[in-house]
């Protein structure tokens, strides 16, 4: 099992944040990826939010993500169906910085948990994803700027 974690802080309020990560084909703004919604989220959920499944597109690996679940502190998505790894996850978490220092923001802590193909050395594939992952988030910084 691979795992990644990325901490990055935003200089934005956590609904802010959790609102510009839930805007689903707006992420290739951050993400080496394009996003599509193909189903919206279940009734009385956040925009984006619990059931949402977006196809994403990476060259020419195509593949599906669902959120799990969304809130003010925690958005929860998988891949679903056949993706280029297994028994993927990633959860952010959100965690408000206190309005009084000159940091104020929000934190996110960006954790991915998957299980990559035989034919490739988890090494390499940890290295890949979590340089993307560090770059996006450090784009979504700059976005709030």
């Amino acid at each position: 099992m691979i795992t990644i974690k990325v901490e990055q802080q935003v200089p934005a309020s956590v609904e802010q944040a959790r609102n510009t990560l839930l805007d689903h084909q707006q992420l290739d703004r951050f993400f080496n990826a394009k996003f599509s919604i193909i189903k919206k989220e279940n009734n009385g959920e956040l925009t984006g939010g619990k059931g949402a499944v977006r196809q994403v597109t990476i060259g020419k690996i195509i593949f599906q993500e669902q959120i799990i679940s969304a809130d003010n502190n925690h958005i929860c998505y998988r891949i679903i169906g056949k993706g280029p790894v297994s028994a993927h996850q990633g959860d952010i978490y959100l965690t408000a910085v206190d309005a009084s220092s000159t940091q104020a923001g929000t934190q996110l802590d960006y954790i991915i948990k998957f299980i990559g193909p035989k034919w490739c050395p988890d090494t390499i594939l940890k290295f890949f994803v979590e340089r993307d992952i560090q770059k996006a988030m450090k784009k979504l910084a700059l976005h709030f700027l």
